[in-house]
């Protein structure tokens, strides 16, 4: 096989070749067909997380097909299409985990940074931890789903928690908002998206999906929002978004790292203002999500890279070269999808 690894934090990812993984109790090994390439890649990438793994393949956005099967594999046969996404592994038996918070599990594994992800053609994934994908996706167009779809989707129902969304800001209008943007519009709400200053083309994608304003990070709405979800990773637009949201307003952050909150005045979360965050995702998201976004006929737009240009993709994501996102597929050419 063939695997894009991690040598070193901060360092770009190198080619290795490896003998096929075989897979253990539990797990399938998949013939990866796509793989998206996250910001959380990034974070793993950059040495913003930990390292958990020595020389690891990055990649949790995989649809791939099964090849082989694991001793103890049920209801999953060779052949079938199958996602892995961020959460690998749960222990099932902590206080989260029989709370049905397996999202927040004290011991759990993550795809791409505990365990060897989808940067690779060949992966090892716990059969319980993946989920059948629609057929009414591509295996590049369902890639992005399964995490920028689905922690876009969990910070969703966490931002509508308690009360009524009618205006709904995205900070960071990339993977994850295009996507939520389009499941949020079917739904009634009004989106307002929010990019990096002069960034005319995420702006464009923005206005072309229905949203009803789009402008910088630095601009005030037009109207108050009742919620905002951040998923540029920018610890300074906390308080932003809590001076752009309405009394009793919410402001979710929906990443897995962030830099430093500000120091803020106290009247900019007073009044019931909320902040919160949004931690991994559970099996149910999956669940509820990929059936949900067929429904509202959500759609990726989607740059391909070959598998070997990864850190080509890495660098076009943390320039923001690309509007939407980006997803490496083994020996085709550099594309748009």
């Amino acid at each position: 096989m063939l695997a894009m690894v991690l040598p070193a934090p901060g360092a770009a990812l190198v080619a290795e070749r490896r003998d096929d993984p075989a897979p253990g109790p539990g797990e399938v090994r998949l013939r990866v067909c796509a793989c998206g390439v996250c910001r959380t890649d990034l974070h793993v990438v950059d040495g913003d997380l930990p390292v958990r793994r020595a020389r690891v393949t990055p990649g949790h956005e995989v649809v791939g097909v099964v090849e082989a099967l694991g001793p103890g594999v049920t209801g999953v046969a060779v052949g079938d299409r199958l996602g892995a996404a961020w959460l690998a592994f749960a222990c099932g038996r902590c206080a989260y985990c029989l709370a049905g918070a397996e999202n927040l599990c004290d011991a759990p594994e993550f795809n791409g940074w505990t365990r060897d992800g989808g940067y690779a053609d060949r992966m090892l994934a716990r059969a319980d931890f993946c989920f059948p994908i629609p057929e009414a996706y591509s295996n590049v167009e369902a890639a992005p789903l399964l995490c920028a779809g689905l922690i876009g989707f969990r910070s969703w129902r966490k931002a509508c928690e308690g009360r009524p969304v009618r205006r709904l800001g995205l900070y960071g209008f990339g993977a994850a908002a295009h996507l939520l943007a389009q499941l949020a519009i079917v739904e009634g709400q009004a989106v307002y998206a929010f990019t990096r200053p002069g960034d005319d083309a995420a702006q464009g994608l923005a206005r072309r999906l229905g949203c009803v304003w789009a402008g910088g990070s630095d601009e005030r709405p037009p109207d108050p929002l009742d919620a905002a979800i951040l998923f540029a990773p920018v610890g300074d637009l906390v308080p932003t978004a809590l001076t752009a949201v309405c009394k009793g307003g919410i402001v979710v952050c929906g990443g897995i790292h962030m830099s430093d909150i500000p120091q803020f005045p106290y009247e900019r979360l007073w009044e019931e203002r909320r902040l919160v965050s949004v931690a991994n995702l559970t099996r149910q998201d999956g669940r509820d999500y990929l059936p949900w976004a067929v429904r509202a006929g959500v759609r990726a737009e989607v740059t391909t890279y070959p598998l070997s240009e990864a850190n080509r993709a890495l660098d076009d994501l943390r320039s923001g070269a690309f509007t939407g996102a980006a997803v490496l597929v083994p020996w085709i050419r550099r594309g748009t999808a």
